[in-house]
């Protein structure tokens, strides 16, 4: 047994858990159809948001885990619930009155808004497929209609017809009165119009496969359950699925929780196990409301990425899943840095710690080197201090502090440099309010700028940061108010780096202008 195995059999990161738990579905022999099966339901009613992209990242993750702790080949699938009826139309796509006239009509029969698909859904799923081809997942994709309509799905459907009783005994339980008198868990596809219909079924004949039903004009109709005639209502099409698949683990949002013992009750009425599941906490916006793809509130995957590498975000997506996580423009920088901290230490830990560290998880056991001899915060206040408007102005410095460095021998620093100035221009600037400083704090920053004036040792930041505590530890108590005054009157922000590597990065002579400027007033 490898190290890495050894030491993932005992581990404690949650990758590892579910992984064990999915391992011991299989103690007796692996599975018939020779390969453990993970999936990922995604629901295309608006465009895809970085939620969709987490619940694929922490799937693999957990993926990832069970193949250093198990030799049974997997598989992951991305499905897509595009046969569902379009119940509303989105608020962030144009051309909604259009969209208005295809209400309850499946997504891939709806046009598509913007023009560049054969349908709304087709769409949707290109976005999703996007956006995680952009992360290299290693999925397969399926689509629910495909799914219906190409046969794929009858036996299962065959199956619910026969066991129609018991499965709406199991639904009609979970349901209000009001609702019970209507509700069937098969939804017919009209005939003429296309729409999914949410109307009684009069009788199900299991022998020949087909439901009847009166449409919303009275008008009897008898379809096959088969071929996309019907589908199933999505909390009974949740548990047909992994019958018919032989789903082994899917995780879901909060949200299904209460729905699980339905989920599992209508697998095994279909003859197959329920996989193991995983639920995780909700994503919350800047204001504290869950994020929805309907309403394109909280950030998205390309806003992300904007700002900061593929990398970064998946470390934030490892962080605990269960815990809800505010999801906005300014946990960036601090998922930057964490996620270099975590590379840095990677190489110098035993493996029992490697299987822990979350960059173990985020490149599956292939973990890279960090060349970010600059964190990223510092960056973010080098931009700032210089007003860069491009990444050059931060390699200026950069060179001086670190000779080695360059862009060709230090690909992520570079990336991260451009990442900065576009964070700084578009949210550190904007929100900058410098002030001046009080009788106080313009005594000690003038014995600073007189130290750090006359310094002829080496540009080294513990060095460096030896003068500024001692500078503040004789006036300041606690220490923190004079460090709040460096980054408040020198940076215009509320809190900052360690401020001897900024002088050690930024320049000494630099820092003493810096501190010129802010004692004549040309901050504030």
């Amino acid at each position: 047994m490898s190290d890495a195995r050894h030491a993932a059999m005992t581990a404690k990161a949650w990758p590892f858990e579910e992984a064990r738990r999915v391992l011991k579905r299989y103690e007796a022999g692996p599975p018939e159809k020779g390969h453990v099966l993970f999936e990922t339901g995604y629901g295309p009613s608006g465009l895809p948001h970085i939620g969709t992209f987490g619940e694929v990242a922490r799937t693999t993750m957990i993926r990832r885990a069970f193949e250093v702790i198990s030799d049974i080949p997997t598989r992951l699938v991305c499905f897509s619930d595009d046969m569902d009826g379009m119940r509303k139309v989105p608020d962030n796509v144009p051309d909604p009155e259009m969209l208005s006239e295809h209400l309850q009509k499946p997504l891939t029969d709806v046009p598509d808004p913007f023009g560049t698909h054969e349908s709304f859904g087709h769409h949707n799923n290109a976005m999703l497929r996007r956006f995680l081809d952009a992360f290299g997942f290693e999925y397969e994709f399926y689509s629910a209609t495909e799914f219906y309509r190409s046969g794929a799905f009858d036996e299962i459907l065959l199956r619910a017809a026969e066991r129609y009783d018991d499965l709406m005994a199991l639904m009609l339980e979970t349901l209000r009165e009001e609702r019970r008198q209507t509700y069937s868990i098969f939804l017919p596809i009209h005939p003429e119009t296309g729409r999914v219909l949410y109307v009684p079924i009069k009788h199900v004949d299991a022998a020949e496969g087909t439901v009847t039903f009166d449409d919303e004009r009275g008008r009897e109709w008898t379809v096959p359950v088969t071929g996309g005639h019907v589908k199933l209502q999505w909390k009974p099409d949740f548990g047909a699925r992994w019958a018919a698949l032989g789903v082994d683990f899917e995780m879901y949002g909060k949200d299904h929780s209460t729905n699980t013992p339905v989920y599992d009750g209508i697998c095994k009425i279909l003859g197959a196990k329920p996989p193991e599941h995983y639920t995780y906490e909700l994503f919350l916006d800047e204001n504290g409301e869950k994020i929805s793809k309907s309403k394109g509130n909280g950030l998205t995957i390309d806003e992300w990425l904007t700002y900061a590498s593929t990398e970064s975000l998946s470390y934030y997506m490892f962080q605990k899943p269960r815990t809800a996580k505010r999801l906005y423009f300014d946990v960036i920088p601090k998922a930057m840095d964490e996620y270099h901290q975590q590379l840095r230490a990677y190489p110098d830990q035993p493996p029992e710690k490697q299987v822990e560290n979350p960059v173990f998880h985020i490149h599956g056991g292939a973990v890279p080197q960090s060349g970010m001899v600059v964190p990223f915060s510092m960056l973010l206040n080098l931009a700032s201090v210089s007003s860069a408007e491009d990444k050059g102005v931060l390699w200026g410095f950069i060179r001086r502090y670190a000779p080695e460095a360059s862009p060709e021998t230090h690909p992520d620093l570079d990336q991260a440099a451009g990442y900065a100035v576009r964070y700084y221009n578009d949210f550190v600037k904007p929100a900058k309010v410098y002030r001046a400083p009080t009788d106080l704090e313009r005594e000690a920053l003038t014995e600073l700028r007189e130290k750090l004036a006359a310094w002829d040792g080496p540009t080294d930041a513990e060095a460096l940061q030896s003068v500024v505590y001692a500078v503040g530890r004789e006036r300041f108590d606690p220490l923190r108010d004079w460090f709040r005054a460096l980054y408040e009157v020198l940076l215009g922000a509320s809190q900052g780096p360690r401020f001897g590597g900024f002088v050690a990065l930024y320049g000494v002579a630099e820092t003493v202008a810096l501190i010129d400027k802010a004692l004549a007033g040309e901050l504030a």
